[in-house]
């Protein structure tokens, strides 16, 4: 059975038992042609700064000081387009049209909806 991001997803392990199963660099199986765990840990830590960005935009507090809240959205801008750069290739076109395009809400809830 093919998996929505295009893998096959393994036997004993569910896309989303594996994100709360103990990270390291192990394949999470190798005969299933799952994600490697530092993929998976990639697109996890996508989804963090995704949330995180969207948390800082909801900061009423934060906007107070422009400055700061400019500085605290480039830093999590920053970190998504490092993070996007990493994601595992080939990467789904409707996932790499949202992050190319800096739509982040619709990149974090296909991120969910996948993982």
């Amino acid at each position: 059975m093919l998996s929505r991001i295009g893998s096959k997803q393994s036997d004993s392990l569910s896309p989303k038992q594996a994100l709360v199963e103990p990270m390291n660099n192990a394949a999470l199986d190798s005969r299933s042609g799952g994600l490697q765990s530092a993929e998976l840990k990639t697109m996890v830590d996508l989804v963090k700064a995704l949330r995180e960005r969207l948390a800082i935009v909801r900061d009423e507090k934060s906007r107070r000081d422009p400055e700061k809240h400019l500085a605290r959205l480039q830093a999590v801008s920053e970190k998504i387009d490092k993070l996007a750069a990493a994601l595992p290739r080939p990467t789904d076109p409707q996932l790499a049209h949202y992050l190319q395009r800096k739509s982040y809400d619709k990149a974090l809830e296909f991120l969910e909806n996948t993982l």
